[in-house]
């Protein structure tokens, strides 16, 4: 038996039904016909998140009946996604959902009318954009980009030279994504100020502020430069004409992965392989994904929207979306997740979820979740923050079948640890009623920050570390240590200081806050020889 991911292998539905498959229960080409009439919602990002998450919620809706349009997906950056991977599937896709009784949820998701190159050199597709971007219908464009793609300037705060060159040449000549999406909102512009809603739904905190930023950045060069009509800006700027809701999302969707591949394969599912393009996205006819997912959305759109809520999205006001976006950053998902991918690299783990299997490291994250973080977490009241940790330690990072790699989640920790756990350590600054003396967990988990910088391992052989901006600049402080050597506490405590004293990387001044001396107790205990990282977080949580 041959399954075959297009509209016409479709048609053998009891073929996929007998293979396990969930099938669209719409009819899809009348849905195709409807969206690309009346578009009503386009997503820029055709990347796996998108489709498991965003395609997925345009297909409940579908599906229940409650709107009768899906989804059109344009793609910015990696427009081979397109052209290889959607349109060879009639822009289906399979979300298999990894669930964490070790069962897997299999779907075909049918709800994409319409996929798009954002392409100024494919003219069709973008002229395609344009017409869309005309439209009464349209009442939103989502966002999946990740954060760097609202960016106009490089690390030294200058201009990238794609957005210079679009500040000058006008909405008639772009080649910047965002120099993209602001000139398709003047088209919307110049058809009579037509309302909708930009709607970032990345993951980073303020990110309607982001998008909003970027995007007026251009109507403010073109208007100077007299590139376009005025009031080109002001639209932009009125929130009843053009709003930037913020979001928060929560979903862990890694790249396509092999054993789910070959249970596709196994399926009798053709042409399941991943292809790999040219700028090294990673995609496939499916994507793996969690079972637990959120979305919270400041409810603000001027021109209306489809019933989402329908299909579990959160609407709110802005205060609540941002309340929720530190509860998970803060306390209740990533310092979790940055702790488990220090000591998982330094204890040559390869899964997160192996590591909760470790009696040591799992009491380690519920000590920083439940005992230093809930006291101060930001309660957004539309969620129960205990509940969210519950989930995130029993179901989410213990799943088995989320191919999550420490490796992986190690990525820029210079730039998370100010956020993760300097907000937390301001909290008991703040507080009359809390000690620092209570912190254990978290002066443990920079200890072993700045014993992975070494780049050595427990085993005391040399590992790779993570991609992260700032190595070249922290890792001169470690370079020296040898494991198995003796360490001059003193000298170590004056070599590190700089470091210790940079709020910019841990949120606050760990010297002057008086948690410099446990951080460095706790490392100088890592640098005994091998086994100390494990003999010292075995030591510290028995004390808790």
């Amino acid at each position: 038996m041959s399954l075959n991911l297009t509209a016409a292998g479709l048609a053998d539905q009891k073929a996929w039904e007998a293979a396990g498959y969930a099938l669209p229960s719409y009819d899809r080409e009348a849905m195709i016909t409807r969206t690309k009439e009346s578009p009503c919602w386009v997503h820029f990002g055709a990347g796996n998140i998108f489709r498991a998450f965003q395609a997925n919620t345009a297909q409940e809706l579908l599906n229940n009946g409650t709107f009768d349009r899906g989804v059109i997906v344009a793609e910015g950056f990696d427009t081979e996604i397109i052209r290889d991977m959607y349109q060879p599937h009639d822009n289906l896709s399979i979300l298999v959902t990894l669930k964490a009784d070790g069962s897997v949820e299999k779907t075909v998701v049918g709800s994409i009318a319409e996929s798009l190159a954002a392409d100024t050199a494919d003219s069709p597709d973008f002229a395609r954009l344009k017409e869309i971007f005309t439209k009464d219908s349209l009442q939103m464009a989502t966002f999946t980009i990740t954060e760097k793609g609202y960016s106009l300037k490089n690390g030294a705060c200058e201009l990238l030279p794609s957005v210079a060159a679009d500040f000058a040449a006008g909405p008639s000549s772009i080649t910047s994504y965002m120099g993209k999406v602001a000139s398709l909102l003047y088209e919307r512009f110049l058809a009579g100020e037509k309302p909708v809603a930009m709607v970032s739904t990345d993951n980073c905190s303020h990110n309607g502020e982001k998008l909003s930023l970027a995007l007026t950045a251009y109507a403010s060069a073109w208007e100077e430069n007299k590139l376009v009509q005025p009031g080109f800006l002001s639209y932009l700027q009125n929130p009843e004409k053009v709003s930037f809701p913020w979001t928060m999302i929560d979903k862990i969707t890694p790249r396509p992965d092999g054993s789910i591949e070959k249970i596709l394969e196994e399926d009798g599912l053709a042409d399941a392989q991943p292809i790999v393009t040219s700028r090294h996205t990673y995609v496939a006819p499916f994507v793996n994904a969690e079972e637990c997912q959120y979305l919270v959305v400041e409810d603000h759109f001027p021109n209306g929207r489809p019933p989402m809520e329908k299909s579990g999205w959160i609407f709110t006001d802005r205060e609540t979306v941002n309340k929720t976006e530190r509860m998970k950053v803060c306390t209740c998902l990533n310092p979790l997740h940055t702790a488990l991918a220090v000591f998982g690299c330094l204890l040559d783990y390869e899964l997160i979820s192996e590591e909760m299997k470790n009696p040591v490291l799992k009491k380690l994250v519920e000590r920083i979740g439940y005992i230093e973080g809930l006291p101060v977490v930001t309660d957004p009241g539309i969620l129960s923050p205990k509940q969210f940790i519950d989930e995130v330690m029993n179901i989410r990072i213990p799943n088995p079948f989320m191919p999550d790699t420490p490796q992986r989640i190690a990525t820029d920790t210079s730039q998370k640890l100010s956020i993760r756990f300097g907000e937390t350590i301001k909290s008991y600054l703040a507080s009359p009623e809390l000690s620092l003396s209570d912190l254990q967990a978290i002066p443990a988990v920079f200890a072993g920050w700045l014993r992975y910088l070494m780049g050595v391992d427990d085993n005391g052989d040399a590992f790779e570390l993570s991609p992260d901006p700032l190595l070249a600049t922290v890792r001169p402080y470690v370079q020296d240590l040898k494991l198995g050597a003796p360490a001059d506490r003193e000298a170590l405590s004056k070599t590190l200081a700089p470091l210790l004293s940079d709020a910019s990387i841990f949120g606050v001044d760990l010297i002057s806050a008086g948690l410099s001396d446990r951080v460095l107790d706790a490392f100088v205990s890592m640098l005994h020889g091998p086994g100390a990282v494990a003999d010292t977080l075995a030591a510290l949580t028995a004390q808790f």
